[in-house]
């Protein structure tokens, strides 16, 4: 996690934050980081709640959220329209789906198990240095 007690130029924030300079100000250009401060000389110039920001942005990230969700959200909050119902719904339909992948994957590590199996009868019948045709015993596998 990001932190921090003075002002920072966007090389500190990005070394603070596990992050490249780029995502930074990719994070800027997306409208997830508040339009910075900049100094006579171009420097843009962070504050505190700019690094908690993208401590924030990487774990909704983490989680599921996508930046351009991300944007939104923040611009809600910022036109006092705070978001939190929608933002709750959104996690909501983002675990249903995570529940739907993870069935998936289920699904599909049973169906490489039984197909490991079958392999490791076919191979028991088969003389060494002869062909036991798996890759094309998985056509078979999906007819049966």
């Amino acid at each position: 996690m990001c932190s921090m007690d003075r002002r920072m130029r966007i090389g500190d924030v990005a070394r603070a934050c596990g992050v490249s300079t780029d995502t930074i100000r990719w994070y800027e250009k997306q409208g997830v980081l508040a339009p910075v401060h900049r100094e006579r000389n171009g420097y843009r110039v962070y504050d505190a709640e700019t690094i908690e920001r993208v401590g924030v942005v990487r774990r909704a990230i983490a989680v599921g959220f996508s930046v351009a969700e991300l944007a939104r959200i923040f611009r809600q909050r910022a036109a006092g329209r705070p978001p939190c119902r929608e933002v709750r719904a959104m996690a909501a339909h983002k675990l249903d789906e995570l529940d739907a992948r993870i069935e998936e994957l289920a699904a599909l590590r049973a169906q490489l198990a039984a197909m490991i199996d079958d392999w490791d009868v076919r191979l028991s019948r088969t003389a060494e240095g002869e062909p036991a045709r798996l890759i094309e015993s998985m056509i078979e596998r999906r007819t049966e």
